[in-house]
């Protein structure tokens, strides 16, 4: 089985505010959905624009780069046998969210 990043961009979830409880729903039914079938391992959204970066020199700033065009908005790792597997489960999260998700393989972990 090989793991899939399920993500999607923070600005393209635009849903009105009475619209959030059943998009909420429809989320949790979808991630209900993937861990009945043993194929989620992680997942939650992203607090908008609360990013620190940290340098390779151990600096710390606020926020992503100012040339950042799109922020994660929120993300689902799967456990599937496939990339089609893992697009049919963006499909729905993309449903159930809707917006767009971007779907991106997960190398695996080096050897040890």
């Amino acid at each position: 089985m090989t793991r899939y990043l399920i993500s999607f961009d923070d600005g393209v979830m635009a849903v009105p505010q009475e619209d959030l409880p059943e998009v909420d729903e429809a989320a949790h039914k979808v991630v209900r959905e993937a861990q009945d079938a043993a194929v989620w391992v992680f997942g939650g959204g992203l607090e908008t624009q609360q990013a620190s970066v940290v340098a390779t020199d151990g600096t710390v700033s606020d926020g992503p780069y100012p040339e950042t065009k799109a922020v994660l908005g929120g993300f689902a790792i799967v456990d599937v046998p496939s990339r089609e597997d893992a697009l049919a489960w963006a499909a729905k999260f993309a449903a159930a969210c809707r917006c767009p998700q971007e779907v991106r393989e997960i190398m695996p972990d080096p050897a040890v």
